[in-house]
């Protein structure tokens, strides 16, 4: 168990840096699985997990994950998702990311009163306090409720905070993973809905996402990213 109060003297404090790091390494995005290689449920959970603990603006969540089993369903997604049929047809699992519509996020929906008073269990007053303030960040500070595009957007930017950590979770248990945008999405969400998968009136597709074991011979490309100095400026 990590200490939080004293990383600097708990010898595993250095072994978790290198672990995470060797994570990242690992990580690329995986193209052809091995389809006879299936995650357990317990690592899958722990993927899961990962996702349902991210962080999310003001803790309200605006996500939804989707995950997709069925050969049959995959075949109806893949006519409309080019850039994932290869991994649509050989990939353990597959998640399809959603994000709630506009309306659902307004300070004053339905959703937003279960998140303050059923989920975060705020007392009356600060949950009043909190629905003021988000409601002033909606309207002025990021000016996002007169732009309907902007504010799911926005919902989906953070769908994309609970996606890296389950990347990530994957990653340390060795366990592939490919982000996937190559989707045509109002045909991909007319095809969920024929399917009883997505509420329309709710939610709209914001990624798609593969976990599984990289074929055989698939070794990771040599990373290539720009260097610190170039994407850090400190003042």
């Amino acid at each position: 168990m990590i200490d939080p109060t004293n990383r600097e003297s708990d010898p595993s404090h250095e072994e978790v840096k290198q672990r995470l790091l060797e994570a990242y390494r690992f990580r690329h995005a995986v193209k052809d699985f091995d389809a006879e290689r299936k995650l357990t449920a317990e690592d899958f959970g722990f993927i899961l997990e990962a996702g349902r603990l991210s962080p999310s603006s003001y803790g309200f969540e605006p996500w939804k994950f989707v995950v997709v089993q069925s050969p049959e369903l995959r075949d109806k997604i893949a006519p409309h998702a080019g850039g994932a049929r290869r991994q649509l047809a050989s990939a353990s699992h597959v998640i399809l990311v959603l994000a709630r519509l506009p309306h659902e996020m307004v300070a004053d929906s339905a959703y937003i009163t279960h998140m303050l008073n059923e989920v975060q269990r705020l007392p009356a007053e600060i949950a009043d306090m909190k629905r003021r303030t988000y409601d002033t960040f909606l309207r002025t500070g990021f000016a996002l409720q007169q732009n309907e595009r902007a504010m799911f957007e926005w919902a989906c930017r953070q769908t994309y905070l609970a996606l890296g950590n389950m990347m990530t979770a994957a990653a340390m248990l060795g366990i592939d993973s490919c982000p996937m945008e190559g989707f045509v999405k109002h045909e991909l969400e007319r095809v969920l809905a024929e399917e009883g998968l997505l509420d329309t009136e709710r939610f709209g597709l914001a990624c798609m996402a593969a976990f599984g074991y990289r074929a055989a011979g698939g070794e990771a490309p040599v990373k290539t990213r720009q260097s610190l100095d170039e994407v850090v400026e400190w003042r």
